[in-house]
């Protein structure tokens, strides 16, 4: 009698537990997706500023979101993505700083971007900013020196931010 009397329990035990984990099995799910869903959406580009210090001088470009995939990269002149038409910041050096994937507008065309376009800027090495394309998951800046830039880049979070620090 005790053996079937454990039996019962054993098999009413069994199919309590699957059942919890039927009805437990749809939330985790909704939460996975919920977190894909977030990371999946394409980070809003918000502003970009700058700040001189004692040894650098930095860029900082905020986003909304999560912090994308981005390059720094020299190049010759500075150019507007859209255009190909030069930008007109003074400088013999450029850095730039391409974010993918990202936009600085939301799907119904409305500008998410507040930092400026271009700006003459007058720090020890940064003598320029600006922002040159946001087209096909692309947003780019351009930076402007005088002197050949040494640099290191990298994100942040809580705010999410991108930076780049140009030694002096």
């Amino acid at each position: 009698m005790h053996a079937r009397l454990r039996q019962f329990v054993a098999l009413a035990s069994g199919a309590l537990l699957a059942a919890c984990l039927s009805f437990a099995a749809p939330a985790s799910a909704a939460t996975t997706a919920t977190a894909a869903t977030a990371q999946t959406q394409t980070p809003l580009v918000v502003n970009a500023r700058w700040g001189g210090h004692a040894t650098y001088d930095r860029i900082v470009i905020d986003t909304q979101g999560y912090v994308p995939t981005v390059t720094v990269t020299p190049v010759p002149q500075l150019i507007y993505d859209g255009s190909g038409k030069p930008v007109p910041l003074a400088g013999k050096y450029f850095l730039e700083i391409r974010l993918n994937p990202a936009a600085a507008h939301t799907d119904a065309g409305e500008s998410t971007y507040q930092g400026p376009r271009l700006q003459k800027i007058y720090l020890s090495k940064l003598k320029g900013l600006a922002l040159t394309g946001d087209f096909e998951g692309y947003v780019t800046f351009g930076a402007a020196f005088d002197t050949l830039p040494y640099y290191r880049a990298y994100a942040l979070h809580s705010p999410e931010r991108f930076v780049v620090d140009i030694a002096h």
